[in-house]
């Protein structure tokens, strides 16, 4: 019986199989980059997709194959791991799914989407619910190749995407570890005040940019108690992980940032443990993203401000 798929971005797997481990979640087969687990669904950080409710349905032909499909749901993606071209005619005979890039900060697709997979020529694997309301969890955007000093931004765009939230006019950020300026960058076109923190220069088109100002200094330098609270904290800083864990725990011990959002880079081996404390922590979300490399991104975000009445 599968009662769990896990589907790990290219390259990912073995960190994925890891965390699943050391949940206690057993991985029966692999088929492709999609783990198989007999297990209760697990919010893996490793995983840019979870199918939740995955059954096998015995399938004699390809027409069969799409009317079960049809019958559950309507909108369905396929994740063709073997049989190519079978996978290809039962998609064919299934209503298409958009999966046009995105225009930042354009919100995910609301529509619900199962995934569905070809196991065998005559059994499919099907799941209504998955995690991620994209095809195969891989978010894609329009990019801008003019603008930014850096492709670092196109992470943060999909942390942002993949949260809901963003900064907004007149709301104030701290950028850790900001240079070049790939994601002061983005955080000033969506109109914010945006600190850069940084021992090195910003790209100078990125330091004229309005609202952006930069410090020069180092961002474990900062005091978060003798700082101005600010409605964001970024980091995007080359660093162990343990040791932003250490930075990311002063700043809410001192309640001086509303919205935290950083990345996890791991050197070597990826640091398991220290993940699972980011993961512990109180709202806490993690996760890989489609243009994550060995790295995880942590966010923590206030409650949003219900409207005045």
């Amino acid at each position: 019986m599968i009662a769990s798929a896990y589907l790990a971005a290219e390259g990912f797997t073995a960190e994925l199989a890891e965390e699943l481990t050391r949940a206690g979640r057993r991985i029966t087969a692999w088929h492709g980059l999609l783990a198989l687990s007999p297990d209760t669904p697990f919010p893996a950080a490793w995983a840019l997709d979870v199918w939740t409710a995955p059954r096998e349905i015995p399938v004699a032909s390809v027409k069969q194959a799409a009317d079960a499909l049809r019958a559950i749901q309507r909108n369905w993606s396929g994740h063709a791991a073997a049989h190519h071209r079978r996978s290809a005619l039962i998609a064919e005979r299934l209503p298409p799914v958009k999966a046009r890039p995105l225009v930042f900060p354009e919100a995910a697709p609301a529509g619900h989407l199962g995934g569905w997979t070809l196991l065998a020529p005559d059994l499919l694997l099907a799941s209504p619910t998955k995690t991620s309301p994209f095809v195969n969890g891989a978010v894609a955007f329009v990019e801008d190749r003019a603008g930014p000093p850096s492709r670092a931004y196109l992470k943060l765009w999909e942390a942002l995407i993949r949260l809901g939230r963003h900064p907004g006019p007149g709301e104030t950020c701290l950028d850790l570890g900001a240079a070049p300026g790939g994601w002061t960058w983005a955080l000033a076109k969506l109109g914010a005040r945006v600190v850069a923190v940084d021992k090195a220069p910003l790209d100078a088109a990125v330091a004229a940019m309005p609202g952006v100002s930069l410090r020069q200094e180092s961002a474990f330098g900062l005091d978060p108690r003798a700082e101005p609270p600010v409605d964001w904290l970024f980091s995007d800083v080359i660093c162990y992980p343990a040791r932003l864990l250490a930075l990311v725990q002063r700043w809410i011990a001192a309640d001086a940032a509303r919205n935290i959002v950083c990345t996890l880079k791991f050197q070597g081996e990826t640091d398991h443990e220290t993940a699972a404390a980011f993961a512990a922590i109180p709202g806490a979300v993690l996760f890989h993203g489609t243009h994550n490399k060995h790295e995880l991104m942590f966010a923590r975000l206030a409650a949003p401000s219900s409207p005045a009445g």
